[in-house]
C-alpha cells in the first residue's frame, strides 16, 4: 500500500473543497429555472483580485455572487446556443478532470485517458464511415476547422508546410450559409480572407451545386488553385444541411479536399432515422463533429476526424525530446495535434457514452428533432407567428408577426423572460428557437411559444411599413 507523498493536501483541505463545491453547484441548479439580471456594468469591487489573498470562504462567497449573475445552459428557458442541458454523466467526469489535471499529449503523463480518447475517436471515426481513419479532440469546431483547412492547404501545395503558401493565388469555397471560421481561418493560415468563395445556398440555406462547379471553374481558369471545399452539415441559423454526395462528385471529378463542418449535425450519423442528412460524408477527406452540441457533452469537446490515417502525424508531428520520451506515437496524441498542452476533452464524452451508449444516443438524437418538428407545428398552426420554412434539423426559424426580431429577442433578454437569438434566414431577420435540450419536452417548447407571444404582446406596435432591406418579418415592423 502506497503513503501519501510529502505536501499533499490534508484530507481535511479536501473536504472543504468538495463541500464547497457541492453548495455552490446546489446554488446553480435551484436558481437556473430563473435568469440571472441582465446588468453587464462594471465588475464590484469584491470581485476584483487584490494585492493580499483571501481566505477561501471568501472565495466561495465570491464564487457565488459570480453564478448569480451567470445564466445556465441548462435552464428550461434558455434556447441562445447549440448547446444546452445537462449530461449527468459527462458532467460528472468534467468535475473530476480538474483533480487529476493531467495534459493529453502523451500516455506517461495520461495513463489510460489517452486510451479513452482512442476509443471514443474511433467510435466517431466508424460512425462516420471512416474504418481506416483518425481523430484529434480540438477546442472547439472553429479549431477543427482550422486545422481541416490547414491539412487540405499542405496537401495541395506540397511545400507549404516547410517554405509557407508563398504568392500563389488559392481559393476555399463554402455555402453563404456556413460558418464565420472558414473565413477567420483563411486569415490566419495566411491564405488571406478574400480568398474564400462564399457558394450561393438555395431556398433551403443548402449550398447550390452548379453555382461551386462554376466558381471552382472559374478560378481554375484564372490560375487560381481551388485548396478546400467545405459542405456544412447543419447551418448555424437553418440548421440546412448541403448536399454532400453531389458535392463529393464534383470534388472528386475536380480533385479537391471535402472538408465536412459538421459541428452541428453530425451527431445525426448516431440515428439511423435522420443519418441520410449526411449522405455522402464518408467520401469526405475530413469531418468536424462537435460533442458538445446534439450529444450534449459540456463544452467543449470537438473531434477533427479524417479518412485517412497519417495526416495527422505528417502534418503536425514536431521533435520534442523532452516530453516524447517513452511508448511509440500511436500512444503520443500530442505528436497528432494542434496543441501540445491540451486538457482532458475525452473522459467527459467517453463517459457519456459509455451511460447512454448508441443507443441512448439515438433515442436522445431522434427526440431533439421530434422537438423541433413539434415547435414548428405549432408555429405554423398559430397565425400570430410565421414559420419561415420546415426545419430541416433542430434549428426553427419564424417570426411574430409585426414585431421586429432583433427587438423582441432584446426584450425577452432584458425581462429575463428566454434567451433566444436570432438571424438572417433566407434574407429575412428571424428568431431561431434551438431544440438541443432533451430534458425539455413539448410542454417546454409550448410554454417558450406563449411566453414570446406574451411579450410581443405587451410591447407598442411599431410603426412605419415593412423593411426588407433589414430583413424584417411581418407587416409593419422595423428592426
Amino acid at each position: 500500500m502506497g503513503t501519501t507523498a510529502r505536501g499533499s493536501a490534508p484530507g481535511g483541505e479536501i473536504e472543504e473543497m468538495l463541500d464547497a463545491h457541492e453548495q455552490l453547484a446546489q446554488r446553480i441548479v435551484d436558481r437556473e429555472a430563473e435568469l440571472p439580471p441582465r446588468s453587464p456594468g462594471a465588475l464590484p469591487d469584491d470581485l476584483r483580485p487584490a494585492a493580499a489573498g483571501r481566505p477561501l470562504a471568501a472565495v466561495v462567497e465570491a464564487l457565488g455572487k459570480v453564478l448569480d449573475r451567470t445564466p445556465s445552459a441548462a435552464s428550461p428557458r434558455f434556447f441562445n446556443q447549440l448547446f444546452g442541458g445537462r449530461d449527468r454523466a459527462a458532467t460528472l467526469a468534467e468535475m473530476l478532470v480538474p483533480l487529476t489535471n493531467t495534459s493529453m499529449y502523451t500516455f506517461k503523463v495520461a495513463g489510460t485517458q489517452v486510451l479513452l480518447e482512442q476509443e471514443v475517436l474511433a467510435r466517431m471515426t466508424r460512425f462516420a464511415g471512416f474504418p481506416d481513419g483518425e481523430g484529434s479532440l480540438t477546442p472547439g469546431g472553429s479549431l477543427s476547422n482550422l486545422l481541416a483547412m490547414m491539412i487540405a492547404r499542405n496537401e495541395a501545395l506540397e511545400h507549404a508546410r516547410e517554405e509557407g503558401v508563398g504568392g500563389r493565388a488559392t481559393a476555399v469555397y463554402t455555402s453563404d450559409q456556413g460558418h464565420y471560421s472558414i473565413r477567420k481561418n483563411a486569415g490566419i493560415l495566411g491564405l488571406g480572407r478574400r480568398a474564400v468563395r462564399e457558394i450561393p445556398s438555395d431556398h433551403r440555406g443548402r449550398m447550390r451545386v452548379e453555382a461551386l462547379r462554376s466558381a471552382l471553374l472559374r478560378d481554375r481558369a484564372d490560375g487560381i488553385l481551388p485548396l478546400m471545399i467545405n459542405a456544412t452539415a447543419g447551418t448555424t441559423v437553418l440548421g440546412a444541411f448541403d448536399p454532400i454526395s453531389e458535392i463529393a462528385d464534383l470534388a472528386a471529378e475536380q480533385g479537391v479536399w471535402l472538408h465536412v463542418d459538421g459541428a452541428l449535425g453530425a451527431s445525426a450519423l448516431l440515428s439511423p432515422q435522420h443519418r441520410g442528412l449526411l449522405e455522402g460524408v464518408d467520401r469526405a477527406d475530413s469531418l468536424t463533429w462537435n460533442a458538445h452540441k446534439m450529444m450534449g457533452v459540456p463544452l467543449s469537446c470537438s473531434a477533427l476526424l479524417l479518412r485517412r490515417r497519417g495526416l495527422l502525424t505528417g502534418h503536425l508531428n514536431e521533435q520534442a525530446d523532452y516530453l516524447f520520451q517513452a511508448d511509440h506515437d500511436a500512444l503520443n496524441p500530442g505528436t497528432r495535434s494542434i496543441q501540445c498542452g491540451r486538457r482532458n476533452d475525452a473522459l467527459k464524452l467517453w463517459a457519456a457514452w459509455m451511460h447512454h451508449g448508441d443507443e441512448g444516443y439515438r433515442q436522445r438524437i431522434d427526440k431533439l428533432f421530434a422537438l423541433a418538428r413539434h415547435a414548428a407545428r405549432r408555429i405554423a398552426g398559430d397565425p400570430a407567428f410565421e414559420l419561415l420554412l420546415e426545419p430541416e434539423s433542430i434549428n426553427v426559424c419564424f417570426c411574430v408577426r409585426g414585431h421586429s426580431s432583433p427587438a423582441l429577442c432584446r426584450t425577452l433578454d432584458q425581462r429575463r423572460v428566454l434567451k433566444i437569438g436570432h438571424g438572417m434566414a433566407l434574407g429575412r431577420r428571424a428568431i431561431r428557437l434551438v431544440c438541443v435540450n432533451p430534458d425539455l419536452d413539448e410542454t417546454a417548447i409550448d410554454a417558450a411559444l406563449d411566453s414570446i407571444l406574451e411579450t410581443a404582446a405587451s410591447l407598442s406596435p411599431p410603426t412605419g411599413g415593412t423593411i426588407s432591406e433589414s430583413g424584417s418579418c411581418g407587416a409593419n415592423n422595423v428592426v
